[in-house]
């Protein structure tokens, strides 16, 4: 699985990472969301979670 999250878009609402927290964090010291882009295959249902709960639709998830 691999995860894209477009960043201009993102505006930080922090769904994913209460859905996802192992693979989602927001920097609330420089204001942007990191994540991690190949997460392991054991968080795929909350990587889907999360991308599904995006207000803006920030989060793409591409299965390989």
């Amino acid at each position: 699985m691999k995860v894209d999250v477009d960043l201009k878009v993102c505006d930080l609402h922090g769904e994913c990472s209460f859905r996802a927290p192992e693979v989602f964090t927001i920097d609330e010291e420089q204001d942007v969301l990191n994540y991690v882009a190949e997460p392991d295959p054991s968080q795929h249902d909350d990587v889907l979670d999360a991308m599904r709960a995006c207000p803006v639709n920030a989060i793409s998830v591409t299965d390989e």
